[in-house]
């Protein structure tokens, strides 16, 4: 494992306070409450992202109650074997995590869960590296994600390198088999193209749950572009073959990255949620269709997907989205999922502002 880099993929968007400033939106429904189950924390140049910003942005005006931190290589140790290298991100996250949960910093509870980054390539090494966090994160550690977006067209959709076949590897699947025991859950981070493997993956496991980040990753750049309406067909077929796994829920969100080609970031004001709502809404539905309300959970993939939007507007543009739904429905979709599936306990009302 190589010592993650400082700097973003020239490819991915870059965050403009300036541009984003252009565009400002009051929240809509504020009293609702979310749980926001995918960010990151990383001091990349140029697009440093800890608790200071994620407060900033949680708090414009939506109930954010609490946020899941999804593993992005930061802050691991520099020192050390190979396999203790990651824990320096769970330490570090579980700290920021004790500073919220201090109440000195608002009502928002960041990073009440953790998920971490154990490679599963180790095998039957993998089962002590995981417990190794579980002890170091403070009872918040909930389970792995291992980066396997991969297409061989060469799009980069995230900084891992992640080598082909991923979800196939043999000791991969030795090092996975250890989650269910340990009460661990898998975020897959892939693309459409590799929608197979982690249907593969799924029954395989049946006892393991698992976590469909961004929609399944469609794609709209490369060899996939302007061909929206065929591209999103093929998709949107395997999407529901992999929702036919009852272990499996899927992340509504990362929709703003750069990997499905939209051409919001390259405008001269940043886009209003109706905007967001209108491009992002046959993604989101077909999701909610297949999956259902109880086993899917909006997501704001920030800072990333903060180059196409503000955090504020993000939350509009789901809003806006799922208004079609019952209450019920909207309590699942914004913070019920994503309690249940990442073990968050909720508190009182009254102390939730």
């Amino acid at each position: 494992m190589t010592t993650p880099s400082s700097r973003l993929p020239d490819d991915f968007l870059t965050v403009r306070p300036d541009w984003l400033a252009l565009h400002h939106e009051a929240a809509i429904a504020p009293e609702l409450p979310i749980i926001d189950p995918h960010h990151h924390l990383w001091g990349h140049a140029g697009n440093p992202y800890y608790l200071p910003e994620l407060l900033a942005d949680t708090g414009t005006g939506h109930r954010i109650e609490a946020t899941v931190f999804v593993e992005c290589r930061a802050m691991y140790r520099a020192d050390g074997p190979v396999e203790a290298k990651s824990l320096g991100e769970t330490e570090f996250v579980n700290g920021v995590a004790a500073m919220s949960a201090s109440g000195q910093f608002g009502e928002t509870r960041a990073c009440a869960a953790i998920v971490g980054n154990v490679d599963l390539r180790w095998g039957q090494r993998a089962q002590a590296a995981l417990e190794a966090h579980i002890a170091v994160a403070g009872g918040r550690f909930r389970g792995i994600r291992n980066g396997s977006a991969w297409d061989a067209s060469g799009i980069r959709a995230t900084s891992a390198n992640p080598p082909p076949g991923l979800l196939l590897d043999p000791e991969f699947r030795v090092g996975f088999a250890s989650l269910a025991k340990l009460g661990l859950s898998f975020d897959g981070w892939l693309v459409q193209s590799q929608h197979a493997d982690f249907v593969d993956l799924a029954r395989a496991f049946p006892d393991t749950t698992l976590v469909l980040d961004h929609c399944g990753g469609p794609l709209g750049v490369g060899p996939y572009a302007n061909r929206r309406d065929e591209v999103f067909a093929a998709w949107r077929t395997s999407l529901c073959e992999i929702a036919q796994c009852p272990n499996v829920h899927v992340k509504l969100g990362g929709l703003g990255m750069h990997t499905l080609g939209f051409d919001f970031p390259r405008q001269p004001r940043p886009p209003t949620s109706e905007a967001l709502a209108k491009a992002w809404a046959p993604y989101i539905e077909t999701c909610i269709e297949a999956f259902g309300p109880q086993r899917a959970m909006f997501e704001s993939n920030f800072p990333v997907d903060k180059g196409t939007c503000s955090y504020g507007v993000l939350w509009n543009a789901f809003k806006r989205i799922a208004a079609r739904y019952s209450d019920d429905e909207q309590a699942a979709l914004f913070s019920g999922t994503a309690s249940r599936v990442y073990r968050i306990e909720r508190r009182p009302a009254s102390t939730a502002a």
